[in-house]
């Protein structure tokens, strides 16, 4: 199975990005996985609206038809990371081809992202930066890959 984190701005924080890089290094023992960062939508004299329109036309231009789509999304739904392992095991049983994690700007997602979606994923009830998700989230799916193959990581 292919998986791809599509992310909205850079990560501007060296040291969340250096451990970012070695999730996702090790993600590719277990899955094709890459990281699309699309540009930052500047967000100066423009309304929450507008800004997640503009995001929302560089989503969809990243993502394809076929794709099956998971928001990280403070009104998903809560998983424990065996729960969150067995819904990606579960994608890979449908035969998912390409599941595409999206983490949006910091107003959330237009309506039609929402529409589009296959599934919302909340990390957790509390607000953390955008870029601290992107740490927490390829870490959650680096972890899933080491539970489905029985590796200690998880107990580490």
């Amino acid at each position: 199975m292919n998986v791809v984190l599509i992310v909205c701005g850079k990560t501007t924080d060296k040291n969340l990005q250096v451990l970012t890089d070695d999730y996702v290094n090790r993600l590719s023992h277990y899955c094709d996985f890459s990281v699309v960062t699309l540009p930052q939508v500047k967000n100066t004299a423009v309304s929450e609206s507008v800004q997640k329109e503009r995001e929302a036309v560089q989503i969809f231009d990243t993502i394809k038809d076929s794709d099956f789509v998971i928001l990280f999304d403070e009104n998903g739904r809560q998983y424990s990371s065996q729960e969150f392992a067995a819904e990606i095991e579960r994608y890979q049983l449908r035969g998912i081809k390409r599941a595409v994690f999206v983490i949006g700007g910091p107003y959330g997602f237009a309506p039609s992202v929402y529409e589009r979606a296959n599934h919302k994923i909340s990390l957790s009830k509390m607000t953390f930066s955008h870029q601290m998700v992107r740490l927490f989230a390829v870490e959650q799916i680096y972890r899933a890959f080491t539970i489905l193959k029985g590796e200690k990581y998880h107990h580490i």
